[in-house]
């Protein structure tokens, strides 16, 4: 709960317990209540914005001058002298529950906020909108149409670096329609998009500390977004790397493109063979973006990368989708020089040879996704349209595929008690996910990003590991296995 939101709440709370159970109140003290309850939500909705789940509390402001307002009308006549036993046992009943409302629903539906990066660097962030002219977009029916992606970077920025700061999404309407449409949640669960701060400052000036910074790619889950792991790419740029996320268009939640256009998510056929050749489409996009970087390394008009990239250490991570996505260009792009897949079914043209990647590589697996079909029930396998049968060879025949994942000295981190959203943003949302789906979502941001650091830091950086090879076997939130 936010500052001026928890000051209203606890205010208000105790408004309503003097408006029920003081015997002689004022007309100054209700004037006084609320004005100070009215004081406290204007400096709330112009500091932190209105929201929803602040409702009640709104409500209960009007209370004391409704009471004003009855008593100042109504001759004293003909003003109850007494209130029955029964109607104050139920206006009791009504208050409490009232009250509990008041406080559990920001508690339950919060704006959450990140931790703050721990790296020397402050964040800077800038976002591309660029178009592929050599490829045309398959998912409209126009052939004139091209390729058009949207991409954000973030970098590491001076320590006093000052500005303001970046909005999470910066379409958080769209969002909030485009997740009611696929997860089939109340779009009113994703209001708090539209407040949530990060703590990258727009167009800051990158720092001059090191001459270059080596570069990372993200590429997010399907029906995910390129700030979805904002936990996570904050922090690397905080210390000390340029993170280029890439919102696949066509196959993210939405896409605002930089003159107003929006591209919304496109489902897609849920089997092996076609996720396999979408795969190939996030490859090229990959590519790309990997070919403008280069370009921004060697003549930035904005005069932020040129010559500040090292793209000789580059490396590519993504989470789900954009984890199979980042294997496959570990094994086809001589520029990715290093991978982290994130909980991600191994989809894609090429398999892991038997003999391993060849390149240091680290695969995150959520316990609960390597069970496949097992923990599915027959409710859950009948809305996906398909059959148990169906769903157990689906995952069959991706799990097979994750065998020589850690051959030849790579490693394989599977995390308990997690799930495939872990290892985003989404479940931050409310902390109802952590209770239902008995996880700890902070736990598992931690352990992602303190591994994740630890392994670019060694092949990118040449730092000596703190934590993987520390860390090989049985561990009480994880199990870390290398090949």
């Amino acid at each position: 709960m936010r500052s001026f939101e928890m000051l209203s709440a606890i205010f208000n709370v105790l408004l309503l317990v003097w408006l029920m159970f003081a015997p002689n109140k004022s007309q100054k003290g209700l004037v006084a209540g609320f004005g100070i309850s009215t004081l406290l939500l204007v400096i709330h909705a112009f500091v932190e914005g209105m929201r929803w789940p602040m409702i009640p509390i709104y409500v209960i402001t009007v209370f004391p001058i409704l009471i004003f307002a009855k008593r100042s009308l109504l001759p004293s006549r003909e003003q109850p002298q007494k209130t029955s036993r029964l109607r104050m046992t139920l206006l009791t009943i009504l208050a409490a529950l009232l009250s509990f409302t008041a406080v559990a629903l920001p508690l339950l539906f919060p704006v959450f906020t990140f931790k703050k990066p721990t790296g020397p660097f402050a964040v800077g962030t800038v976002t591309y909108h660029w178009t592929d002219e050599k490829r045309e977009e398959i998912s409209t029916p126009e052939p004139e149409d091209k390729r058009e992606l949207m991409v954000q970077i973030w970098y590491p920025a001076n320590s006093a670096a000052k500005g303001a700061r970046a909005p999470y999404v910066s379409n958080p309407d769209m969002f909030a329609a485009g997740y009611h449409k696929v997860l089939q949640f109340p779009e009113l669960m994703f209001s708090s998009f539209a407040h949530v701060k990060t703590y990258a400052i727009e167009a800051a000036p990158l720092s001059e500390t090191e001459a270059q910074y080596p570069v990372l790619v993200f590429s997010h889950g399907l029906s995910g977004y390129k700030n979805q792991n904002m936990f996570q790419v904050e922090q690397l740029a905080s210390q000390g790397y340029i993170v280029v996320g890439i919102d696949h268009t066509y196959s993210s939640i939405t896409s605002l493109f930089s003159d107003g256009r929006v591209a919304n998510f496109i489902p897609q056929e849920m089997s092996v063979k076609n996720l396999d050749k979408l795969n190939e489409q996030w490859v090229e996009d990959a590519v790309f973006v990997l070919d403008q970087i280069e370009k921004l390394a060697k003549n930035d008009l904005d005069h932020r990368f040129t010559g500040r990239m090292d793209m000789g250490n580059l490396g590519m991570f993504g989470h789900s989708f954009g984890g199979a996505t980042s294997v496959q260009m570990l094994m086809t792009d001589s520029r990715v020089k290093a991978a982290i897949n994130m909980d991600g079914a191994l989809f894609g043209q090429l398999r892991i040879p038997a003999d391993g990647l060849k390149k240091p590589f680290l695969m995150i697996s959520a316990d609960d996704t390597l069970r496949g079909a097992d923990l599915m029930t027959d409710e859950v396998i009948a809305a996906q349209g398909t059959t148990r049968e169906a769903a157990n060879a689906f995952y069959d025949e991706l799990l097979v595929r994750y065998q020589p994942v850690a051959t030849g000295g790579n490693y394989w981190m599977k995390l308990t008690n997690a799930k495939h959203f872990s290892f985003s943003d989404l479940y931050l949302l409310t902390p109802l996910f952590d209770w239902i789906e008995g996880i700890d979502v902070r736990r598992t941001h931690q352990l992602t990003n303190d591994y994740t650091l630890d392994f670019f830091n060694h092949y990118l950086k040449q730092q000596p590991f703190q934590y993987l090879e520390q860390s090989i076997g049985e561990n009480p939130d994880f199990t870390l296995l290398k090949g």
